[in-house]
């Protein structure tokens, strides 16, 4: 079998700033509702407003409605999005990847997450005409679409979910249920001036429903490599823009221990890398963090500036993570990757746990395995 590799080690070769971004901007959206249908458009949209502190995220834990997120879903929410966005602009959506942000946010922070692995398939689609070009000649580019592994994905769950905790702590299916409660309290389904006070202080009686999610799809670019990626986005700060071309105020949610020494400040320190990176990769500007107690208990928030944060960081941090090596060395990555990639067929991307390297190499030569949904490559072929 014929296997590549990309050296993520040393890091210290991707130091420097010379790689160019294309800043993220939504160029379609779609929605899951509580039961976790699709639909096109932003009917799971939600606007931020701040919870009452303290907040209690034990509230309603037993009552948690959870998404059964086992089944492999693939790239077809993503795709379906992508169809009808190209039937309504008569243009095709050309990008060099298309993913889910989760998958990119792996590669990103990839140089200074050593513990973690990661596998995912991929696969190269190119057709000689586009259904919206009558043009014989016209010549398309070939985007290479990646979605996570699910068999990987759902073992790596229930080792996590077995993960035995230190005496004193929260379960980890407890401290999943947290993040979303801290969302459930932190969100409204209207703009705060067009809520109810019932609505707005009837929050934590809320039962929790992860189902439930509005996602973006934007159009971004790191060095020559221009992308397409989806990903969910917690809250708008106010409202989305009338204008398409206007930056949007979204919000990320996270919740994390509260810091009372040195170790707890290089565990924070290496969460916002994912923090980072996961806002930086959809053009998400604020983060606001609810820091809880041991017994699951918010005292207060902090709101985190998304493009300040690895100058932050390098400057009052611990030096565990740099933002300009993460991106240098995403854009080479992903460069080799195109380079990797040139057959048809099934692939493999792979980061075993504590590898310095990332292999890629092929699976089936034929088709396209289940990332693409036929729909689409009847879409993209017709």
């Amino acid at each position: 079998m014929n296997r590549s590799t990309f050296d993520i080690q040393p890091v210290n070769r991707f130091v420097g700033s010379n790689t160019t971004i294309r800043r993220p901007r939504e160029i379609a959206c779609f929605s899951y509702d509580d039961d976790h249908r699709f639909s096109l458009g932003e009917s799971s949209l939600r606007y931020y407003y701040p919870p009452s502190l303290p907040a209690d995220l034990n509230l309603g834990y037993n009552t948690f409605q959870k998404l059964n997120d086992a089944p492999d879903e693939h790239l077809d929410a993503l795709l379906e999005t992508i169809i009808a966005l190209e039937k309504d602009t008569q243009k095709r959506c050309e990008a060099d990847i298309v993913t889910w942000r989760g998958m990119m946010t792996k590669i990103l922070t990839a140089p200074f997450d050593m513990m973690n692995g990661f596998e995912m398939n991929a696969t190269r689609f190119q057709v000689g005409r586009s259904p919206l070009c009558a043009h014989p000649l016209t010549i398309h580019l070939t985007n290479i679409f990646i979605e996570e592994d699910n068999v990987y994905k759902n073992e790596q769950k229930e080792l996590q979910r077995n993960q035995r905790m230190p005496p004193g702590m929260a379960s980890q299916e407890m401290m999943m249920y947290w993040g979303y409660k801290f969302e459930t309290l932190s969100v409204l389904r209207e703009p705060w001036d067009s809520s109810s006070r019932e609505e707005i202080e009837n929050r934590p009686n809320e039962v929790v429903n992860n189902g439930a999610q509005y996602c973006s799809v934007a159009r971004t670019g790191i060095g020559n490599v221009r992308m397409i990626l989806g990903g969910e986005v917690d809250a708008v700060w106010d409202c989305k823009p009338e204008r398409k071309e206007d930056p949007v105020h979204w919000v990320e949610l996270k919740t994390s221990a509260e810091i009372r020494n040195d170790r707890d400040m290089l565990k924070y320190e290496r969460k916002l890398l994912k923090f980072w990176a996961q806002s930086f990769l959809l053009g998400v500007p604020k983060i606001i963090v609810g820091f809880r107690d041991p017994q699951g208990i918010v005292h207060r928030l902090e709101e985190l500036d998304t493009a300040s944060l690895p100058g932050k960081v390098k400057k009052l941090g611990k030096g565990t993570w740099d933002g300009n090596i993460c991106i240098n060395f995403a854009a080479s990555f992903l460069e080799w990757l195109k380079q990797t990639i040139q057959q048809d067929g099934t692939w493999r991307i792979r980061k075993r746990e504590k590898s310095p390297v990332i292999e890629v190499f092929q699976t089936e030569e034929q088709g396209h395995g289940d990332i693409l949904s036929s729909t689409f490559k009847s879409w993209r072929s017709g």
